[in-house]
């Protein structure tokens, strides 16, 4: 192609060369039609010079001489043509007519077809090919650079009033540092030849220079992405109902931060424990109170057991764990406490003996039960469900921070695990010989018949304060103090699966329903939260976890907020206890 398009220039060359050379030196010229050659005068001559020039023929010819209107319309009341419109601008056209004709018995013959089916990509690709983001980068891999910023209102030499600083603005602008200081303050002038030049410009582009040559320029390949998409995809919380939205009824009475709360196992009472030393039993329906106790010192937790035919309750306060009868209990299943809280001759703890019991197992007369003797103050307890066994945790215990209790051989056993760090809280396995132990840091996971560490679950937090689990046991949720809440799934990892943020302050506790999907937790911004947490039996499936309610009503007391919160044994209803000294009963 190239080679033709040089022969082509080649041989117009030539020609004009030639009829130049003959034409205008010779001023002959042969004559095919009469067989003669004639010879050119000098006006012939001019005229085939102007010609080859790419003028006029004549010279005396002005391509640009005025135009003169050949039509004068200024006083004129018509136009051009009045003539009316044809017929066929308004009758439809017989030719598009007999054209759609065609194609409709085109596709009625089937000689028109509509793929109406989207062709499917195809999922084949070749392995060895190159990367086609690679293949995209052919050619020249220029950048160019971002432009200048254009000048604005302010760098105007007469800009208006709002754009000029007064004399306060100006000295204000002087404090900030220089490389967050306006570049340029605006000013008016009287015309623009008293306008200065810029003192700035040379350093302005010497700066400019600097970013061009020092500073790379890449290509950042965008991802166009609907944020819609992103979200998950959660059920209405319509269709997740009942839970908890109102607050039914409040138990008042205690005079100090209410601590703790613990629902009996058939839900007719609850019993709470205040900082003011005392614990009263309560009746869930009518919010009587059925019965005080004034323990003397600030109690830490109560308990209920979670058998039916044991209604008995373990208060933690200072360095005693008491073992207390409720008097809710019929004929027969008294005589069966009075039996299992009997204690001949109290124990003591042996010197000489390292492996014997370091607590002291006695009756307390005051309140009608047992009284166990710590050597540190006790902060957490939690019961087997089989209403045997119980854990008491100590968090400056050492080596025997963490307890287990058996209350019909008034036995006591501890965790042959060392710990690292301080102990938070502890909890049984609902189903299985598994103990769980929450530090600041972590959860491990203990095995009581094997007798050797599981697993350790790593939340990532500031530090750890509550920790529940799930009535099917392999799913965990911890509660932090920098207001985190992660939920575990055991089978999965043992990094948190979510890690929710519900909360502002530090979150007291967690706590999870028996029998319903729900899932609580309460801080000291004075808010629970109530959360929807399915587990699917089907292992592939994922945890499913919607937020549902936050409750509010609870006061703040000395910064502390909602301290406690358990679910009703049976029904949708959660109880909070609140720094406020009021106990509240939220229903759906």
């Amino acid at each position: 192609m190239l080679k033709s398009h040089v022969y082509f220039a080649f041989c117009k060359r030539f020609w004009e060369n030639y009829l130049y050379y003959f034409v205008i030196f010779r001023r002959k010229i042969y004559d095919e039609y009469n067989d003669e050659e004639v010879e050119l005068t000098k006006g012939d001559t001019k005229l085939i010079r102007r010609l080859l020039e790419g003028k006029a023929p004549h010279a005396d010819f002005d391509p640009y001489q005025p135009y003169v209107e050949f039509f004068a319309w200024d006083d004129s009341k018509h136009p051009l043509s009045n003539a009316p419109e044809p017929k066929r601008r308004f009758i439809p056209s017989k030719w598009e007519s007999k054209k759609v004709l065609e194609l409709v018995r085109a596709f009625r013959m089937g000689r028109i077809k509509f793929d109406d089916k989207p062709k499917e990509e195809s999922n084949l690709y070749d392995v060895w090919a190159d990367d086609s983001s690679l293949a995209e980068r052919q050619g020249l891999a220029h950048i160019p650079a971002p432009k200048f910023k254009l000048p604005g209102h302010e760098e105007s030499f007469n800009p208006s009033g709002e754009y000029i600083p007064s004399q306060e603005e100006i000295n204000a602008l002087q404090l900030i540092p220089e490389e967050d200081r306006p570049k340029f303050i605006a000013q008016r002038f009287k015309s623009y030849r008293s306008v200065p030049a810029f003192d700035k410009a040379v350093s302005e582009r010497f700066g400019r220079c600097l970013d061009l040559y020092l500073c790379p320029r890449a290509r950042k390949k965008r991802i166009n992405i609907d944020p819609e998409t992103l979200k998950p995809k959660l059920p209405s919380r319509k269709d997740l109902k009942p839970y908890p939205t109102t607050c039914y009824l409040e138990y008042k009475g205690h005079k100090g931060p209410v601590i703790s709360v613990t629902a009996e196992s058939t839900g007719q009472w609850i019993a709470s424990g205040s900082n003011d030393g005392s614990v009263r039993v309560w009746e869930v329906e009518t919010g009587r109170c059925l019965r005080v106790w004034d323990i003397g010192e600030p109690v830490q937790q109560v308990v209920w057991n979670p058998l039916p035919e044991l209604p008995l309750l373990a208060i933690a306060a200072g360095q005693d764990v008491f073992i207390l009868k409720t008097g809710l209990e019929s004929e027969e299943e008294q005589k069966k406490i009075e039996e299992l809280l009997r204690i001949e001759t109290p124990t003591a703890p042996d010197d000489s003996d390292k492996n014997a019991s370091f607590i002291t197992w006695g009756l307390d007369e005051k309140h009608g039960g047992i009284r166990l003797k710590h050597f540190k103050t006790v902060s957490s307890l939690e019961w087997h469900r089989k209403g045997d066994y119980l854990s008491t945790l100590m968090p400056h215990g050492e080596s025997r921070s963490v307890l287990i209790h058996q209350l019909s051989k008034k036995l006591t056993q501890r965790i042959p695990y060392k710990l690292r760090g301080l102990p938070v809280s502890s909890a049984f396995h609902p189903n299985r010989s598994i103990f769980f132990i929450s530090t600041k840091k972590d959860v491990r996971v203990f095995d009581l018949l094997k007798q050797k560490l599981l697993k350790k679950l790593e939340p990532g937090v500031r530090e750890v304060s509550s920790i529940g689990i799930h009535p099917g046991g392999d799913n965990v949720i911890v509660g932090s103090k920098d207001g985190k809440l992660c939920w575990f799934d055991m089978d999965l990892s043992s990094h948190p699966y979510k890690v929710l943020k519900p909360h502002k302050k530090d979150i007291s506790k967690v706590s999870f329903h028996h029998s319903y999907p729900l899932f609580s937790s309460c801080s000291d911004d004075c808010t629970a939260y109530v959360f929807h947490g399915k587990v699917y039996s089907d292992l592939n499936q994922n945890p499913l976890i919607v937020p549902l309610e936050i409750l509010r009503g609870h006061a703040s007391a000395d910064g502390r907020g909602v301290l406690d919160c358990k679910f009703h044994p049976r029904q949708p209803w959660l109880f909070t206890a609140g720094a406020d000294s009021v106990i509240r009963l939220y229903c759906h």
